[in-house]
């Protein structure tokens, strides 16, 4: 037992578990709504900037991009590509005018935008919709850790999350979710860049490799032990450098792309980062800070997971890395190639690191889904004179409501790719939230029953794409249904509003109030 408490795996994660602790009894005193779900709108671009990043560079992308670009290869290295161009189109049309329009949460934006309580409880479900999508994989890659590197159970490593996250979000809300967030931003920064200096230390430079992986085709040495045939895995190294291994067609990398790319607008755990801001100003500032942060780990991710691949072909890491990667898959490449590079020491940091990231994405998506259930449904349309601490205390009820029902869907994923999981979230988000923040701030004509078409629709049509292909032709069967689910999305909202065409008499003081000067900021 003492002898286990002592490994550096062990000692790090509970550092980190530690500090989370303590961040969070810091931050305890949540007396008011604002405090509780928006942190009080006190934070700074900064530490706004590096939470942002630390929400949005979840499990996907500290284990999956990596993880896919060493399954796929090029293809796997286009998600990172396309998630970029996201953050960067969040920062342009829609950060700062959110921030201007001031709220608790995203279902507010629609409900002040039309004073509907129809487009608000809509907007609740794709929220939780989303939210749930995204949770899964978290909870995934939180499990798979635990059970590969401490011999844990799945269904513990699920438990054991929630149980984590319950108490995290619950006692310290926004506050304590914010600045834990950004801690463990650097927190996985800096695990990526020790491996890249333990790699290059190592000669593993990226042209040497990535030639030595091309050339390489033919049964990877050492993997039989493992392998379910029982005869090594074969490896066609210039497949792996090509493209359209994965996304065989133009159309199914263009649906890809599209999904990706715009989903990150509609995420409803990062546009609610823009409301913790006490400014416009600061809220540009954080996107342009998460942007350049994620470009970063971006290139850093693919480039260890081409690391990964070429430890592997070599068939000279020892048993114990050639069992995790053929055992861990795609998923748990990092931690193995730490292991590779740097010892139990390096594991131990990056294991750290797959924890914050995790627990920071998760925290994310539990205190605005929080708000989805507490403010938007309990306080709107069960109790309506509620007062700020019960309030409150209705967000905390929420937390562990949400618990349950993530871990429910972290049980239902155990075999699913990660980062995979995550694509498909964002591609619900495009389809649903990003036409409704597009239009919504940049076109007078929206109306409240093309919001909501918006909404619903974007969303069925995802769901059935998703969960039903089998259903549709072949040629509306795509991996990442974003060509079809995206245009829907949107032209369900035009078509409807211009139909409709019964606009808001105020719509002129909505578009004067989110397009203002900092000045004018509330």
């Amino acid at each position: 037992m003492i002898e286990a408490l002592v490994e550096p795996k062990m000692m790090l994660t509970i550092a980190l578990m530690g500090t989370i602790v303590y961040i969070t009894y810091l931050t305890k005193r949540n007396t008011t709504a604002s405090d509780f779900f928006v942190g009080g709108r006190s934070f700074g671009w900064f530490t706004n900037g590096s939470a942002i990043g630390g929400d949005y560079l979840s499990a996907a992308t500290f284990l999956g991009i990596a993880g896919l670009t060493f399954q796929l290869g090029y293809d796997g290295a286009y998600y990172a590509f396309c998630f970029s161009i996201g953050l960067t189109l969040l920062a342009i049309f829609v950060a700062g005018p959110l921030r201007r329009f001031g709220a608790f949460t995203v279902a507010d934006f629609l409900a002040y935008r039309f004073h509907s309580k129809r487009a608000r409880l809509a907007a609740v479900l794709v929220v939780l919709a989303i939210s749930g999508f995204y949770a899964a994989p978290q909870l995934l890659g939180a499990a798979q850790i635990l059970s590969m590197f401490f011999g844990t159970s799945y269904e513990f490593g699920i438990i054991f999350t929630c149980i984590v996250m319950i108490f995290y979000v619950g006692i310290g809300g926004m506050k304590g979710t914010t600045i834990n967030q950004a801690l463990e931003l650097w927190i996985r920064l800096g695990a990526f860049i020790v491996m890249l200096i333990a790699a290059m230390y190592g000669g593993l430079h990226y042209d040497k490799i990535l030639t030595a992986i091309h050339s390489f085709s033919g049964p990877i040495t050492g993997t039989s032990p493992y392998a379910l045939d029982g005869s090594d895995i074969n490896f066609d190294g210039a497949a792996w450098t090509g493209t359209g291994f994965y996304f065989p067609t133009f159309w199914q990398t263009i649906s890809m792309t599209i999904g990706l790319a715009l989903g990150t607008i509609g995420l409803p755990h990062i546009l609610l980062r823009f409301y913790t801001n006490p400014s416009a100003k600061a809220a540009r500032k954080s996107a342009l800070m998460a942007i350049g942060i994620a470009s970063a780990f971006f290139l850093l991710a693919v480039y260890l997971g081409v690391v990964g691949r070429a430890i592997f072909i070599s068939g000279s890491a020892s048993e114990e890395v050639m069992r995790d990667l053929v055992l861990g898959g795609n998923n748990m490449v990092i931690p193995t190639t730490a292991l590779a590079l740097g010892g139990d020491w390096l594991l131990g940091l990056v294991i750290a690191g797959a924890f914050a990231a995790i627990f920071s994405n998760l925290s994310g998506l539990f205190i605005t889904s929080s708000g989805a259930l507490a403010h938007d449904l309990y306080a709107t349309f069960m109790k309506k004179d509620i007062t700020q601490k019960q309030r409150v205390i209705a967000g905390k009820v929420a937390i562990v409501i949400l618990g349950v029902l993530y871990g429910a869907l972290g049980l239902l994923v155990k075999d699913a790719s990660i980062g995979h999981l995550v694509a498909l979230a964002f591609t619900v988000a495009a389809s649903t939230f990003t036409p409704i923040f597009i239009l919504g701030i940049w076109w007078r004509g929206m109306t409240e029953k093309g919001a909501i078409a918006g909404l619903i629709i974007g969303l069925g049509v995802s769901m059935w794409m998703i969960f039903l292909p089998g259903t549709l032709p072949s040629f509306l069967q795509f991996k990442i249904p974003g060509i079809v689910t995206v245009p829907v999305g949107f032209l369900s909202v035009i078509i409807v509003s211009l139909l409709d065409r019964k606009v808001p008499a105020d719509v002129n003081d909505f578009m004067k109030r989110v397009h203002s000067k900092e000045s004018e900021t509330v």
